[in-house]
This record gives structure tokens, sequence and C-alpha cells, in this order.
């Protein structure tokens, strides 16, 4: 199938109990920049946490601020630097979770991310003319935030808004991601309710999709080091021209 011969050679994937305790971090990464002078001028329009307010409602505004600012495309290159996305003004899902994780980190707020293996099939309802290409096993890195005393994952965010209302359910398909999804319903990739989804929010338990838990990494650099991103490198020289500057949804 193309869709196997687009994926990294070499790369035999498994868990690893010893990421699962990782501690995470503040520090900057190649991907994570966030010193970089675009990066903290973008931190400084958002504004951290002052006045008492707590770290998940700045979270909360910086996510509502890049779902504006970094327009949702097809991007395919995972280790693209979170100031060159913030340049491009686009980016993927990963990508933009990326840019919070990195606004986190310059508030001095531990990030860390989760390492998932995603069935392709999820994606099937944005290519439907393009199955065929569409990769078997997708690696989407999760992120999860300190904050007070406790591991936070991006899934649980909203989950004192979404546990109240709910506005249909998640398809992955037309111009909502993952990423503006988080802000409307809880995405649960276990299947055991810990994400808070609405009882009336339709699809938000999408566990029958996860085919592997890699772990948690002190950094998405750490899960792309070690497990390789979604494409190999040729697939990504030929695909990004096209798909990184393909709208979600089109």
């Amino acid at each position: 199938m193309v869709s196997s011969l687009l994926m990294p050679r070499g790369r035999p994937r498994a868990a690893d109990a010893a990421d699962r305790a990782a501690p995470g971090s503040t520090a900057p990464t190649p991907i994570l920049d966030w010193e970089h002078p675009r990066v903290l001028a973008a931190v400084r329009s958002i504004a951290g946490p002052a006045g008492g307010e707590p770290a998940v409602a700045a979270l909360r505004r910086a996510h509502r601020w890049i779902s504006a600012e970094v327009r949702p495309v097809y991007s395919v290159e995972e280790a693209r630097p979170v100031s060159e996305v913030l340049r491009l003004g686009r980016g993927s899902c990963s990508q933009r979770m990326a840019v919070l994780e990195a606004v986190a980190r310059a508030w001095g707020v531990p990030t860390r991310v989760r390492g998932l293996v995603v069935d392709g099939t999820f994606w099937y309802p944005r290519f439907p003319r393009l199955r065929r290409l569409v990769p078997h096993h997708v690696v989407l890195a999760w992120p999860e935030f300190h904050v007070d005393g406790a591991w936070l994952p991006v899934s649980r965010l909203f989950a004192e808004t979404t546990a109240a209302r709910s506005t249909g359910e998640f398809t992955n398909s037309g111009t909502e991601t993952l990423f503006e999804a988080l802000s409307r319903t809880g995405i649960d990739w276990d299947g055991d309710g810990s994400s808070a989804c609405p009882a009336s929010a339709g699809r938000c338990d999408l566990s029958a999709h996860l085919r592997l838990d890699l772990g948690r990494f002190d950094s998405r650099d750490q899960l792309f080091a070690r497990h390789g991103q979604t494409l190999c490198t040729a697939a990504r020289f030929l695909a990004e021209p096209v798909l990184g500057r393909r709208a979600a949804g089109v």
C-alpha cells in the first residue's frame, strides 16, 4: 500500500514504561523555541497570568489567540519550530499545539507530551479521494501542562466549560480540527471518561482510533527523535509544498 511506503523505515514503535514518568520542562527546545523574538512577541500579545488569574484560564486565552492568528492547514513538518509557524501564520493541528506549549513554557508552566499512535482511518473524512495516501498510523504529540501541582492534558483544558454544554460531535471533517474542537468538547483517547465529554456531545470518545500509547516525553522533540514523524523525509519533502498551504476543510 502507498500509505505504508510513505512511513519511516527502521523505527519500530513500542511503549516505553520509562517515558511515562517524564518530569516535563520549561526549557526551550529546537521546536519549542520560546526564546525566539517572534515567539516572545506572541507571548506579550497574549499576556500571561496576572492578578491571581489561574494558569488554566491564561492557557485558554492563549488557545483562543492561536486559533485566531494561526491559520489551520495540513502541514506535515512536525519538527517545524514554533517561531517559523508564527512567521508563516499557518500550521497543522499539531504545530498549533506546539505554539501553545511554547507559550506555556515562556510563562514558566512545565509541559510534556504523551505520544499517541492513531489509526490513519481517523483522517479519512478529510481526504475522501486520497485515502490510499493517508498513512496507516499517525504519530500524535498530545500536550500536558503542569498546573496546580498536577498534570493537565490539553483535552481537559476547557473541561469546566465543555462539561456544561454541547454543540455537536467532532467528526474530523470540515474546517474544525482537533485544536479548535478542544474549546467546545472533551477529547477522550482512553475511553474511560477522563476527559469529561458532555453526555450529549456525540463523538468525543476517540479511543477506538488509538493503536498505541508510546508514553510520556519531556518534549515533542524527544518523541519525534525516538519514534520519528508520521511521514518519512522524502514524503514530507514532496507533500509539504502542497499540504502545507492547503487550508483545513478544503
